[in-house]
């Protein structure tokens, strides 16, 4: 049966189950990519790709710590290079997942059913990317402690006016809730696990994480009550933390830093880069284990479209950038941006602009939103140009700075290179562990779903017929 056309943003009940499948038939497929289902032997090439690559960080960590930061290509007046770049990255890569759970799920918008499990645990994965660099960056891990408030018998307490200290604080809180909520949801599942399981030792692991649910009443009710509480609680979060990290540079007076414009560009920048991961996810999970059923057509055109929306907001924000400096009339202003453009950094800069704003415009056809392969390159290309706009906005506002004499450019290193692919092995690493012990689909949710459709087709057939 055919959904084309239809406004309802939920594939009925025809849509998710095949001809002569059950409920139950969506809790075998689910649970049987963990449970009883073969391990495939692309997944081990593929963990073997990113076990290298988590080698390749901590080879690159510990030649860090021996030599120290002199080893990266920073410098004066670049005296934030890849680190920094690459922290603010991962971290809008990390705003999806709870944009998917919390605020749509606030907003009973159902089609974040088949997504929200795996984009929650993306989330926990890119902020455990993120929190590295700050801790490798300061030079003295061993210090990073000062980072937090806490009371201090030498008499020292951290910098209160310094955008790190509300880093640590709202990326940790961030992290902490968005582990809260990811957990929370899957509390039903590990008991489904551990009811479906057959060996004792796997039984007694998901029964343990699965903390005595027995799908009672007062189960249900506590954990919906719960589930919504955290919601609540994760979405100003989707806000705030990454308003807190452009105060990183809007607070300064450093020339392309200096504007109002950055706390929601920088936002909808991670929204924009988090649907694109979550694109570039999901497409080949869904056909590696055969989930076109769960993640349909339709909840790739839905985040298709959100990743065009949230890319013409991108767009504006670049846009206000070139108004302000012609408008302000601040020479200082004016010659980041022209340098930006034809500066030695114009490659970047326009490669950003390519892959951010003029190759995305294609999403506005839905031929191209329809086209599975071609949506799959559109998201990585879209990932690429949003490193390239974190790379650009560091390095071309600080390596010409006031004094001509102390102008230098910025060149990254092999170990710059190495820790940050080191930590897309990290990610992988975690992300395929993640989809062969738990379900990557919410058990539980897609089969309260299929109940609330499970009467449509009669219901429509029975309102033809009258």
């Amino acid at each position: 049966m055919s959904t084309e056309g239809k406004t309802a943003e939920q594939p009925p009940r025809s849509a998710i189950l095949r001809p002569g499948e059950t409920i139950g038939s969506v809790t075998d497929q689910i649970s049987s990519i963990v449970l009883t289902r073969g391990t495939p032997r692309g997944w081990y090439l593929a963990l073997a790709f990113s076990f290298s690559l988590l080698m390749l960080l901590l080879l690159s960590v510990t030649v860090l710590f021996a030599r120290g930061i002199g080893i990266w290509g920073v410098n004066q007046p670049v005296g934030w290079g890849f680190a920094i770049v690459n922290f603010v990255w991962w971290v809008g890569i990390g705003h999806a997942g709870t944009l998917i759970s919390a605020i749509l799920l606030l907003l009973r918008q159902e089609w974040r059913t088949s997504i929200n499990r795996f984009a929650e645990a993306m989330t926990l994965f890119a902020v455990a990317c993120a929190g590295l660099f700050p801790l490798l960056h300061v030079g003295r891990p061993w210090l990073i402690y000062y980072f937090f408030p806490f009371p201090a018998t030498t008499g020292m307490w951290p910098q209160f006016r310094s955008p790190l200290m509300w880093d640590a604080v709202a990326v940790g809180t961030y992290a902490t809730v968005s582990l809260m909520f990811w957990y929370v949801g899957l509390i039903p599942d590990l008991a489904t696990l551990r009811d479906r399981a057959k060996h004792t030792i796997t039984r007694a692991i998901y029964g343990t994480l699965a903390m005595g649910w027995r799908g009672s009443a007062i189960h249900w009710e506590r954990y919906h009550q719960a589930y919504v509480l955290l919601a609540a609680l994760a979405t100003p979060l989707v806000i705030s933390v990454h308003t807190i990290v452009s105060f990183d540079f809007a607070v300064s007076i450093i020339p392309g830093w200096h504007t109002t414009v950055f706390p929601p560009y920088f936002v909808a920048g991670a929204i924009y880069s988090g649907f694109a991961m979550v694109l570039t996810l999901s497409i080949p999970l869904r056909a590696i284990y055969g989930l076109q059923n769960l993640i349909t057509a339709k909840h790739l055109d839905n985040m298709a479209k959100v990743m065009l929306l949230s890319g013409l907001i991108v767009a504006y924000g670049y846009l206000m950038e070139h108004f302000v400096a012609w408008y302000g009339g601040h020479d200082a202003e004016l010659f980041m941006l022209l340098n930006r453009m034809f500066g030695p950094y114009r490659m970047s800069y326009w490669a950003l602009i390519a892959c951010n704003v003029a190759i995305p415009q294609l999403l506005w056809f839905r031929r191209v939103r329809a086209n599975v392969p071609l949506l799959f390159v559109l998201s990585i290309i879209v990932n690429i140009g949003m490193w390239l706009e974190r790379y650009v906005i560091v390095i071309t506002s600080l390596h010409r700075d006031a004094l001509p004499s102390s102008w230098g450019n910025y060149t990254a290193t092999f170990w710059d290179w190495s820790t940050y692919l080191g930590t897309i092995g990290l990610f992988l690493t975690l992300l395929f562990l993640f989809v062969r012990v738990l379900p990557v689909i919410s058990i539980s949710e897609m089969r309260e779903l299929v109940e609330e459709h499970a009467d449509e087709p009669a219901a429509k057939s029975e309102g033809s017929q009258t």
